[in-house]
């Protein structure tokens, strides 16, 4: 089903047009009575495995539960 509504009436019933927008239905604003835009879901993502591979090896990060040596503890002033 399609709601379409003036900018007025979308910005009094904006909530009830985003759950609309969520339940699958197509909502138009329109200026004028002319169409001028069309509220739809954001395509959901999940979580990025791997974002970062190729960029971060585990060479490169040090291993945090290793003891420091004395020149890193002086660094620290430890």
């Amino acid at each position: 089903m399609t709601v379409q509504m003036n900018v007025a009436e979308a910005k009094a019933k904006l909530s009830e047009l985003l759950a609309a927008v969520d339940a699958g239905e197509e909502v138009i604003i329109a200026r004028g009575g002319v169409p001028a835009a069309r509220l739809v879901p954001v395509a959901r993502t999940g979580v990025r495995l791997g974002i970062l591979e190729g960029v971060v090896s585990p060479a490169s990060v040090p291993d945090f539960l290793e003891p420091m040596s004395e020149d890193e503890l002086a660094e620290w002033g430890a």
